[in-house]
């Protein structure tokens, strides 16, 4: 199977539109290997998010923090790891297809920090911003 891949992302601004998704950061989740940003897995307890590979921009955002807005609240988020836009499938990966170009995945605490109900939690647009 074929998947579309992605070098770039949307340009950042003071309310970049992305689109968030659930991810689990800890060994054994679907997030797969160790975080790219510093070679660890993350607690689910703590806002820690992946972000699509041009917004990753080569690690320029990692273990820095961003500002995501939806449903009327604000959270801020460390980046530690990559949503793959240009590979996926493998291991690495936990098999799963590239992201999107505009993908913030993110832990459990960050849906949490935006009070979303558990039973919406997946997908959602939101806004970021580097915090």
């Amino acid at each position: 199977m074929f998947y579309t891949t992605y070098k770039c992302s949307p340009q950042v601004s003071s309310h970049t539109k992305g689109f968030l998704t659930l991810n689990g950061f800890d060994k054994g989740e679907d997030g797969g290997a160790p975080s790219e940003c510093d070679n660890h897995y993350h607690s689910n307890d703590i806002p820690v998010v992946a972000l699509s590979t041009g917004w990753y921009n080569k690690g320029s955002r990692c273990l820095n923090n961003i500002t995501i807005t939806a449903n009327g609240r604000s959270v801020v988020a460390m980046v530690v790891d990559e949503c793959d836009s240009t590979m996926g499938c493998d291991n690495d990966h936990d098999y799963q297809p590239p992201c999107d170009n505009n993908i913030v995945d993110a832990s459990r605490a960050v849906w949490k920090a935006l009070g979303v109900p558990d039973d919406k939690w997946g997908g959602m647009d939101i806004t970021w911003s580097d915090a």
